[in-house]
């Protein structure tokens, strides 16, 4: 007999074609769903997917049908892992299926920091440039990666493929460990106050849990240059975002490149919307990880892990 397969916030796949996951069982979809409406949407599903929606033990203990939750990302941290191996429900994710699209982001991010790309287009579109009578305009300083300090904060899939691009083009690169974990690397490691030091952009890669959230707050942007550029791409907790306002607005960092936030979407009085020089800030939501191609693959991934579990049945 085929599972009831229920995904609970489809959305969140964009337009791709999901045929390959309807095909495995009784479909069933969402577009999205509130933590309100979790149970009454879950309770024939014995195979639940979701991307943000959250499971802890409240929800598993209504649940007795669930045998089976698939995270379309990669950070498990919208489920209680403890709960549901309690409960006897399976959880997999899927990893490194956006690892280019995200390093993409993350070198494109610096690249349109550092040459002021969305002022520089909007001087144009303004009409400013036809005004100046000038060929060229230096309003605001450019500058080229080649020759920068990179600093990767988490080596990971993501953190690890950065670097290998920051290389080529011509960055000198280290990491800081967030995990704990020694291994070979390419690149030399550093404490992390060290290498905020060092660094003319950070770039940010590590997961979200109780030894990284607020890792980068008020006291470490006091060790960044002030012509640094900060990117993060991982997780809005990561970096308190109270303080990193502060930092810009007091001129301690030239920018920062957000794709995340502490609460998403965005709250009205999140403090990065009150930045006072816009151009400084480069946001977007949360999209690093969403080229086509990239949720492809992350569709596939949900796709193996459902058949390796109807297998395992």
């Amino acid at each position: 007999m085929k599972p009831n397969i229920v995904f609970l916030d489809e959305f969140s796949l964009g337009t791709n074609d999901l045929t390959p996951i309807k095909e495995l069982g009784n479909y069933t979809s969402y577009y999205f769903t509130t933590p309100e409406q979790v149970i009454e949407r879950s309770k024939d599903a014995d195979i639940i997917i979701t991307n943000k929606v959250r499971f802890g033990e409240e929800q598993f203990k209504q649940l007795p049908r669930l045998k089976q939750i698939c995270i379309a990302a990669t950070g498990m941290n919208i489920i209680d892992l403890n709960a549901a191996a309690e409960y006897g429900v399976v959880v997999n994710n899927v990893v490194g299926y956006s690892t280019h699209a995200v390093t993409e982001t993350t070198i494109g991010g610096a690249i349109a920091m550092l040459r002021n790309v969305v002022f520089f287009d909007q001087f144009i579109k303004s009409g400013e440039y036809t005004r100046s009578g000038r060929w060229v305009s230096f309003d605001r300083p450019t500058n080229q990666l080649h020759g920068l300090n990179w600093g990767v904060v988490g080596l990971g899939n993501i953190g690890r493929n950065v670097a290998r691009i920051a290389t080529a083009f011509g960055c000198n690169v280290a990491y800081s460990s967030t995990s704990g974990v020694d291994r070979e690397e390419d690149y030399p490691k550093m404490e992390l106050k060290d290498l905020l030091a060092w660094s003319d952009v950070i770039s940010v890669h590590c997961p979200l849990n109780e030894k990284t959230t607020n890792l980068i707050d008020a006291e470490e942007f006091e060790y960044m240059k002030p012509t640094a550029v900060l990117i993060n791409v991982a997780r809005g907790g990561v970096v308190n975002e109270q303080a990193l306002c502060d930092a810009l607005n007091d001129d301690k960092l030239a920018g920062a490149v957000f794709d995340v936030f502490t609460a998403e979407p965005m709250s009205a009085d999140n403090p990065l919307l009150k930045v006072k020089d816009s151009y400084k800030l480069l946001l977007s939501p949360h999209t690093a990880w969403a080229a086509k191609a990239s949720i492809d693959v992350l569709i596939q991934g949900i796709v193996t892990n459902i058949k390796n579990f109807l297998a395992r049945e």
